[in-house]
Protein backbone atom coordinates (compact mmCIF):
# COMPACT_ATOMS: atom_id res chain seq x y z
CA UNK A 1 0.00 0.00 0.00
CA UNK A 2 1.73 3.44 -1.06
CA UNK A 3 1.87 6.52 0.94
CA UNK A 4 -0.70 8.30 -0.12
CA UNK A 5 -3.59 5.43 0.65
CA UNK A 6 -2.40 5.37 4.14
CA UNK A 7 -2.41 8.49 4.76
CA UNK A 8 -5.80 8.79 3.40
CA UNK A 9 -6.68 5.60 5.66
CA UNK A 10 -5.69 6.93 8.88
CA UNK A 11 -6.94 10.94 8.23
CA UNK A 12 -9.95 10.25 5.89
CA UNK A 13 -11.84 12.88 8.03
CA UNK A 14 -9.57 15.63 7.35
CA UNK A 15 -10.42 14.44 3.65
CA UNK A 16 -14.12 14.74 4.11
CA UNK A 17 -13.78 18.23 5.35
CA UNK A 18 -11.63 18.99 2.48
CA UNK A 19 -14.25 17.67 -0.12
CA UNK A 20 -16.53 20.20 1.13
CA UNK A 21 -14.94 23.28 -0.09
CA UNK A 22 -12.69 21.78 -2.95
CA UNK A 23 -16.64 20.87 -4.30
CA UNK A 24 -18.30 24.20 -3.89
CA UNK A 25 -14.81 25.63 -5.72
CA UNK A 26 -15.48 23.54 -8.64
CA UNK A 27 -18.99 23.64 -9.03
CA UNK A 28 -19.13 27.86 -8.23
CA UNK A 29 -15.98 28.92 -9.44
CA UNK A 30 -14.26 26.44 -11.64
CA UNK A 31 -17.22 24.89 -13.98
CA UNK A 32 -18.32 28.39 -14.64
CA UNK A 33 -15.65 29.79 -16.17
CA UNK A 34 -16.41 27.76 -19.37
CA UNK A 35 -18.91 30.46 -19.69
CA UNK A 36 -15.93 32.85 -20.91
CA UNK A 37 -16.15 31.67 -24.22
CA UNK A 38 -18.81 34.38 -24.68
CA UNK A 39 -16.46 36.73 -24.74
CA UNK A 40 -15.17 35.28 -28.11
CA UNK A 41 -18.02 34.76 -29.56
CA UNK A 42 -21.67 36.73 -30.80
CA UNK A 43 -23.78 34.92 -28.33
CA UNK A 44 -27.32 34.77 -28.52
CA UNK A 45 -29.71 32.84 -26.01
CA UNK A 46 -31.06 30.74 -29.21
CA UNK A 47 -27.54 29.45 -29.92
CA UNK A 48 -26.83 29.61 -26.47
CA UNK A 49 -22.75 29.52 -25.09
CA UNK A 50 -21.40 26.37 -27.55
CA UNK A 51 -24.19 27.06 -30.57
CA UNK A 52 -23.52 30.60 -30.94
CA UNK A 53 -21.07 31.94 -33.71
CA UNK A 54 -17.05 32.43 -32.99
CA UNK A 55 -16.13 35.72 -33.60
CA UNK A 56 -12.13 35.60 -31.75
CA UNK A 57 -10.95 39.04 -30.53
CA UNK A 58 -13.59 41.23 -31.91
CA UNK A 59 -15.19 41.94 -28.51
CA UNK A 60 -11.92 42.60 -27.10
CA UNK A 61 -11.09 44.78 -29.81
CA UNK A 62 -14.49 46.98 -29.89
CA UNK A 63 -13.65 47.81 -26.56
CA UNK A 64 -10.39 49.21 -27.06
CA UNK A 65 -11.67 51.11 -29.39
CA UNK A 66 -14.75 52.44 -28.10
CA UNK A 67 -14.39 55.66 -26.71
CA UNK A 68 -15.83 54.71 -22.96
CA UNK A 69 -12.09 53.17 -22.95
CA UNK A 70 -10.53 55.83 -22.35
CA UNK A 71 -12.93 56.56 -19.49
CA UNK A 72 -13.89 53.90 -17.70
CA UNK A 73 -9.93 52.18 -17.67
CA UNK A 74 -8.61 55.30 -16.28
CA UNK A 75 -11.93 56.14 -13.87
CA UNK A 76 -11.47 52.14 -12.27
CA UNK A 77 -7.59 52.90 -11.93
CA UNK A 78 -7.96 56.26 -10.43
CA UNK A 79 -10.27 55.34 -8.01
CA UNK A 80 -8.88 51.58 -7.30
CA UNK A 81 -5.40 53.47 -6.72
CA UNK A 82 -6.61 55.93 -4.43
CA UNK A 83 -8.11 53.20 -2.03
CA UNK A 84 -5.02 51.11 -1.70
CA UNK A 85 -2.99 54.12 -1.21
CA UNK A 86 -5.65 55.88 1.42
CA UNK A 87 -6.73 52.35 2.79
CA UNK A 88 -3.61 50.04 3.44
CA UNK A 89 -1.70 52.26 5.76
CA UNK A 90 -4.12 53.21 8.00
CA UNK A 91 -5.14 49.96 9.44
CA UNK A 92 -1.48 49.50 9.87
CA UNK A 93 -0.90 52.54 12.23
CA UNK A 94 -4.08 52.24 13.56
CA UNK A 95 -3.59 48.41 14.78
CA UNK A 96 0.01 49.87 15.95
CA UNK A 97 -1.36 52.80 18.16
CA UNK A 98 -3.89 50.48 19.65
CA UNK A 99 -1.39 48.01 20.55
CA UNK A 100 0.14 50.57 22.39
CA UNK A 101 -2.77 51.21 24.96
CA UNK A 102 -2.56 49.59 28.03
CA UNK A 103 -5.94 50.38 29.28
CA UNK A 104 -8.22 47.27 28.33
CA UNK A 105 -11.70 48.81 28.73
CA UNK A 106 -10.73 51.82 26.78
CA UNK A 107 -8.60 49.54 24.06
CA UNK A 108 -11.96 47.38 23.57
CA UNK A 109 -14.17 50.45 23.85
CA UNK A 110 -12.52 51.92 20.66
CA UNK A 111 -12.62 48.48 18.88
CA UNK A 112 -15.56 48.27 18.70
CA UNK A 113 -16.76 51.78 17.71
CA UNK A 114 -14.29 51.09 15.02
CA UNK A 115 -15.26 47.57 14.01
CA UNK A 116 -19.44 48.43 13.81
CA UNK A 117 -19.13 50.65 10.84
CA UNK A 118 -18.12 47.04 8.49
CA UNK A 119 -21.75 45.99 9.46
CA UNK A 120 -23.46 48.52 7.96
CA UNK A 121 -25.05 47.68 4.48
CA UNK A 122 -23.99 49.44 1.41
CA UNK A 123 -27.16 50.91 0.45
CA UNK A 124 -27.39 52.55 3.83
CA UNK A 125 -23.96 54.15 3.87
CA UNK A 126 -24.60 55.58 0.64
CA UNK A 127 -27.85 56.75 2.22
CA UNK A 128 -25.75 58.35 5.22
CA UNK A 129 -23.66 60.22 2.22
CA UNK A 130 -26.60 61.38 0.43
CA UNK A 131 -28.05 62.39 4.15
CA UNK A 132 -25.22 64.01 5.32
CA UNK A 133 -24.32 65.79 2.34
CA UNK A 134 -27.39 67.20 0.93
CA UNK A 135 -27.56 70.89 0.66
CA UNK A 136 -31.31 71.00 1.69
CA UNK A 137 -31.65 69.04 5.06
CA UNK A 138 -28.90 67.52 5.52
CA UNK A 139 -25.62 68.32 7.93
CA UNK A 140 -23.85 70.21 5.28
CA UNK A 141 -26.69 72.14 4.75
CA UNK A 142 -27.41 73.19 7.84
CA UNK A 143 -24.00 73.86 8.33
CA UNK A 144 -24.29 76.50 4.77
CA UNK A 145 -27.66 78.03 6.60
CA UNK A 146 -25.79 78.37 9.78
CA UNK A 147 -22.97 80.88 8.05
CA UNK A 148 -25.37 82.04 5.28
CA UNK A 149 -22.71 80.30 2.52
CA UNK A 150 -23.52 79.82 -0.77
CA UNK A 151 -23.80 75.73 -1.16
CA UNK A 152 -23.67 73.50 -3.76
CA UNK A 153 -24.82 70.06 -4.38
CA UNK A 154 -21.55 67.88 -3.01
CA UNK A 155 -22.56 64.85 -4.82
CA UNK A 156 -23.56 66.34 -8.28
CA UNK A 157 -19.67 67.17 -8.32
CA UNK A 158 -17.14 64.65 -10.79
CA UNK A 159 -14.49 65.97 -8.87
CA UNK A 160 -15.91 65.08 -5.10
CA UNK A 161 -17.11 62.06 -6.75
CA UNK A 162 -13.58 60.01 -5.80
CA UNK A 163 -13.01 61.57 -2.42
CA UNK A 164 -16.39 60.53 -0.60
CA UNK A 165 -16.01 56.94 -2.05
CA UNK A 166 -12.68 56.27 -0.93
CA UNK A 167 -12.65 58.09 2.62
CA UNK A 168 -15.95 56.45 3.31
CA UNK A 169 -14.83 53.48 2.49
CA UNK A 170 -11.78 53.88 4.97
CA UNK A 171 -14.17 55.24 7.46
CA UNK A 172 -16.05 52.25 7.25
CA UNK A 173 -13.56 49.43 7.14
CA UNK A 174 -10.16 50.88 8.68
CA UNK A 175 -11.31 49.46 12.02
CA UNK A 176 -12.02 45.86 10.51
CA UNK A 177 -9.08 45.87 8.54
CA UNK A 178 -6.65 46.02 11.40
CA UNK A 179 -7.77 43.00 13.06
CA UNK A 180 -5.43 40.70 11.25
CA UNK A 181 -2.49 43.44 12.13
CA UNK A 182 -3.58 43.05 15.67
CA UNK A 183 -3.87 39.26 15.73
CA UNK A 184 -0.07 39.49 14.49
CA UNK A 185 1.26 41.92 16.90
CA UNK A 186 -0.67 39.71 19.71
CA UNK A 187 1.63 36.90 18.12
CA UNK A 188 4.94 39.10 19.27
CA UNK A 189 7.04 37.41 21.76
CA UNK A 190 7.32 39.69 25.21
CA UNK A 191 10.60 38.47 25.53
CA UNK A 192 11.44 40.86 22.97
CA UNK A 193 10.13 43.69 24.30
CA UNK A 194 11.59 43.16 27.68
CA UNK A 195 15.08 42.21 26.19
CA UNK A 196 14.78 45.86 24.15
CA UNK A 197 13.82 47.65 27.28
CA UNK A 198 16.52 46.32 29.12
CA UNK A 199 18.61 47.73 26.34
CA UNK A 200 17.21 51.34 27.20
CA UNK A 201 15.11 51.36 24.14
CA UNK A 202 12.19 53.48 23.62
CA UNK A 203 8.49 52.57 23.46
CA UNK A 204 8.57 54.16 20.09
CA UNK A 205 11.79 52.36 19.14
CA UNK A 206 10.32 48.71 20.14
CA UNK A 207 7.01 49.59 17.55
CA UNK A 208 9.82 50.45 14.85
CA UNK A 209 11.96 47.99 15.32
CA UNK A 210 10.19 44.89 16.86
CA UNK A 211 6.07 45.72 16.14
CA UNK A 212 6.44 46.89 12.50
CA UNK A 213 8.78 43.66 11.56
CA UNK A 214 6.17 41.28 12.99
CA UNK A 215 3.84 42.77 10.67
CA UNK A 216 5.12 43.58 7.70
CA UNK A 217 5.06 39.78 5.95
CA UNK A 218 0.98 39.64 7.00
CA UNK A 219 0.81 43.80 5.32
CA UNK A 220 2.85 42.20 1.84
CA UNK A 221 0.46 39.82 1.43
CA UNK A 222 -2.30 41.64 1.82
CA UNK A 223 -0.98 44.34 -0.81
CA UNK A 224 -0.24 42.14 -2.97
CA UNK A 225 -4.33 40.88 -2.65
CA UNK A 226 -4.93 44.46 -2.62
CA UNK A 227 -3.36 45.02 -5.84
CA UNK A 228 -4.76 41.71 -7.77
CA UNK A 229 -7.93 43.77 -7.17
CA UNK A 230 -6.87 46.83 -8.97
CA UNK A 231 -9.20 46.64 -11.17
CA UNK A 232 -12.36 45.56 -9.06
CA UNK A 233 -13.77 48.35 -7.85
CA UNK A 234 -16.93 47.13 -6.57
CA UNK A 235 -20.27 48.09 -8.51
CA UNK A 236 -22.74 48.25 -5.65
CA UNK A 237 -21.52 51.54 -3.87
CA UNK A 238 -20.52 52.94 -7.24
CA UNK A 239 -23.67 52.58 -8.77
CA UNK A 240 -25.55 53.77 -5.75
CA UNK A 241 -23.56 56.88 -6.05
CA UNK A 242 -23.87 57.23 -9.82
CA UNK A 243 -25.65 60.09 -11.21
CA UNK A 244 -26.30 62.02 -14.46
CA UNK A 245 -24.06 65.04 -13.52
CA UNK A 246 -20.60 63.13 -11.64
CA UNK A 247 -20.90 60.32 -14.57
CA UNK A 248 -17.36 61.84 -15.80
CA UNK A 249 -15.70 60.59 -12.75
CA UNK A 250 -17.87 57.95 -11.80
CA UNK A 251 -18.63 55.44 -14.75
CA UNK A 252 -16.15 52.48 -14.14
CA UNK A 253 -15.44 49.04 -15.90
CA UNK A 254 -17.93 46.93 -13.36
CA UNK A 255 -21.21 49.83 -13.71
CA UNK A 256 -19.92 50.13 -17.93
CA UNK A 257 -20.37 46.55 -17.62
CA UNK A 258 -23.89 46.20 -15.89
CA UNK A 259 -25.27 48.96 -18.30
CA UNK A 260 -23.86 46.99 -21.65
CA UNK A 261 -24.61 43.70 -20.72
CA UNK A 262 -27.92 44.24 -18.83
CA UNK A 263 -29.65 47.62 -18.48
CA UNK A 264 -29.23 48.74 -21.99
CA UNK A 265 -33.30 47.87 -23.02
CA UNK A 266 -32.99 46.00 -26.41
CA UNK A 267 -29.53 46.49 -26.60
CA UNK A 268 -28.04 43.54 -24.26
CA UNK A 269 -24.83 43.10 -25.63
CA UNK A 270 -23.64 39.69 -23.44
CA UNK A 271 -20.45 38.91 -25.40
CA UNK A 272 -19.32 42.35 -25.42
CA UNK A 273 -19.91 42.46 -21.22
CA UNK A 274 -17.93 39.52 -21.14
CA UNK A 275 -15.39 40.40 -22.95
CA UNK A 276 -14.42 43.86 -21.28
CA UNK A 277 -15.25 41.46 -17.49
CA UNK A 278 -12.38 39.14 -18.87
CA UNK A 279 -9.77 41.91 -19.77
CA UNK A 280 -10.60 43.30 -16.60
CA UNK A 281 -9.85 40.00 -14.67
CA UNK A 282 -6.94 39.71 -16.73
CA UNK A 283 -5.27 42.81 -16.12
CA UNK A 284 -6.09 41.94 -12.23
CA UNK A 285 -4.17 38.63 -12.59
CA UNK A 286 -1.37 40.36 -14.19
CA UNK A 287 -0.67 42.94 -11.47
CA UNK A 288 -1.00 39.89 -8.62
CA UNK A 289 1.48 37.86 -10.11
CA UNK A 290 3.90 41.37 -11.21
CA UNK A 291 3.41 42.38 -7.67
CA UNK A 292 4.01 38.99 -5.96
CA UNK A 293 7.26 38.40 -7.78
CA UNK A 294 8.29 42.24 -6.80
CA UNK A 295 7.57 41.55 -3.13
CA UNK A 296 9.43 38.19 -3.24
CA UNK A 297 12.51 39.74 -4.71
CA UNK A 298 12.67 41.98 -2.31
CA UNK A 299 11.88 40.61 1.27
CA UNK A 300 10.98 37.32 0.27
CA UNK A 301 7.67 37.05 1.22
CA UNK A 302 4.86 35.90 -1.54
CA UNK A 303 1.75 34.66 -1.77
CA UNK A 304 3.41 31.64 -3.96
Amino acid sequence: MGKWKKRLINSWEYYVFLAIPLTYLILFAYIPMAGAQIAFRHFTPIGGIWGSQWVGLKNIIKFFQSYQFARVVPNTLRVSIYALLAGFPIPIFFALLLNLMNNGKLKKTIQTVTYIPHFISTVVLVGMLVRFCSPINGVYGQLIKLFNLHGIDILAQPGAFPHLYVWSGVWQNFGWSSIIYLAALAGVSSELHEAAEIDGASRFQRVIHIDFPSILPTATILLILGFGQIMGVGFEKVFLMQNSLNLRTSEVISTYVYKVGIASAGMNDYSYATAIGLFNSVINLIMAGGVNALTRRMSETSLW
